[in-house]
């Protein structure tokens, strides 16, 4: 005999129980070993292939393959130009978008005089693991008032053109209210084109371009210390994590259809909160972070990425963030408008500071002070995924049906739910035949649990679903 459960609407399994079952079965958060042994990582890029490059805030790049292996000879060693110490340092790289054909990459340090240098360098020809440290064409080069607050960062947008994140100048408080002034470059975020003009061109297509009242470069403004951003390499969204005063971190968002000019508030405001309303316009002027939280839960936000690795993860679409001082990492998405924060967990004695991701969009965690590189994972724990003697499933990877053979010699009941990977029941049926099948083909792709309870024994199993 056999139970058959056609196919059903998936609201119909939303209606089920939640608080039994599956209510000890959860998604573990983790971080895995990639690799170690590494000095001041500050920045995880990659060129478009199986490599990882990692800075070493004192001014070398190094190589890290596939298997977590790092190459010994670094990529390139600029350490004769850089100025390290607390903030300063190389800081950030970019590979050009053609960068197989052209060799081409960007890098943003710290050099004579505690200015900022945004430089471009190449790759020596027939040789992919070495770089010209001779090779450099100064882009922009930008003096510095103080010795933190830097910025660092390097993206090229999904436009083509180079994003440059730059600090308030540093001290504290932005004393001359550099973020606000539009004729400053600092506490800003600048776009630029790198392919035209010389050193660079000023995008027609920039918010402010004509603007005699205006830096033209300038993207957005009102910045304090934007250390990390990122744009989702699937949607182009930009997202910020710029790094607060002395109450407050944020994480700002702007999406892929702006066409730029956001004011995100910084010296005006603080996160959500006011600080220096002096001179400031009203408070519609101003874009407001789409996360914040106190420093009693750290103190310098590590901004990330939204993760765009196996689409059957849980994680998927789902930005990272981290704080440098309490070692925990968060995640952030939006759910019918409301943004969701969840807490991945925290990991002490790495002062996180970069988040990376490969070529196929698997992310990556730095620790500055342990030296260690951590690939983001997650595990399935509570009970284990395990056989039972009795029990025989059966899933189809084409039609995403799911046979449950019983072998049992006479009627025993069997009872069987389906969960999320919170450990929230979806789907629960009670079966006395030894066949029964489910078609999964409604319900959203993802990792789900199948528990399968008969004969006074429990089995686990996963289950992916994709369409």
């Amino acid at each position: 005999m056999k139970s058959h459960l056609p196919i059903i609407p998936w609201l119909l399994f939303i209606s089920t129980i939640n608080t039994a079952g599956c209510q000890n079965l959860r998604n573990a958060q983790s971080l895995s070993l990639f690799a170690s042994g590494l000095t001041s990582p500050v920045c995880i890029a990659n060129a478009g292939d199986s490599r990882l490059f990692v800075i070493d805030q004192h001014g070398l790049i190094v190589i890290i393959d596939s298997a977590g292996i790092v190459n010994p000879e670094p990529f390139i060693n600029i350490s004769d130009r850089v100025v390290y110490g607390g903030e300063r340092g190389l800081l950030g790289i970019a590979f050009h978008p053609d960068y197989k054909t052209n060799g081409y990459f960007y890098l943003n340090y710290i050099g004579e005089g505690d200015s900022t240098h945004i430089s471009r360098f190449s790759a020596v020809t027939g040789h992919p693991d070495k770089a010209d440290s001779l090779s450099e064409l100064n882009i922009l080069t930008l003096a510095q008032p103080f010795r933190n607050h830097n910025g660092g960062n390097l993206c090229f947008g999904p436009d083509g053109y180079l994003y440059i994140g730059l600090g308030d100048g540093g001290s504290s408080g932005d004393p001359g209210n550099r973020a606000q002034n539009p004729r400053e470059l600092l506490g800003k975020m600048l776009r630029i084109d790198v392919d035209h003009g010389s050193p660079y061109s000023i995008p027609d297509t920039n918010p402010f371009y004509g603007d005699t009242a205006v830096a033209n470069e300038i993207w957005a403004l009102g910045l304090r210390n934007p250390w990390r951003y990122s744009f989702d390499r699937l949607t182009g969204d930009l997202w910020i994590g710029d790094v607060g005063q002395g109450e407050t971190e944020e994480i700002d968002f702007q999406p892929a259809s702006s066409g730029g000019g956001e004011n995100y508030g910084w010296r005006c405001y603080q996160g959500n909160q006011a600080y220096n309303r002096d001179g400031c316009a009203p408070v519609a002027s101003y874009i407001f972070p789409v996360y914040t939280y106190p420093h009693s839960s750290g103190c310098s936000v590590t901004g990330g990425y939204v993760f765009r690795g196996d689409p059957l993860s849980p994680y998927y679409g789902y930005y990272f963030f981290a704080d440098y001082c309490s070692d925990r990492i968060w995640t952030l998405h939006n759910e019918s408008g409301e943004w969701i924060v969840g807490d991945f967990g925290r990991f002490q004695e790495n002062n996180f500071s970069t988040f990376g991701e490969d070529s196929k969009g698997q992310l990556y965690i730095a620790g500055l002070t342990s030296g260690i590189i951590y690939r983001v994972t997650e595990q399935l724990t509570g009970i284990p995924d395990e056989e039972h003697p009795d029990i025989k499933i059966i899933q189809s990877p084409s039609s995403n049906k799911i046979r449950i053979e019983i072998n049992h010699a006479f009627p025993v009941e069997t009872r069987l739910s389906i969960c999320n990977i919170w450990g929230i029941i979806l789907f629960q049926a009670v079966t006395y035949d030894n066949y029964y099948e489910i078609d999964l083909n409604n319900v959203p792709a993802g990792m789900y649990l199948l528990m399968v309870r008969t004969g006074g024994k429990d089995a686990v199993h996963k289950i992916l679903v994709g369409h």
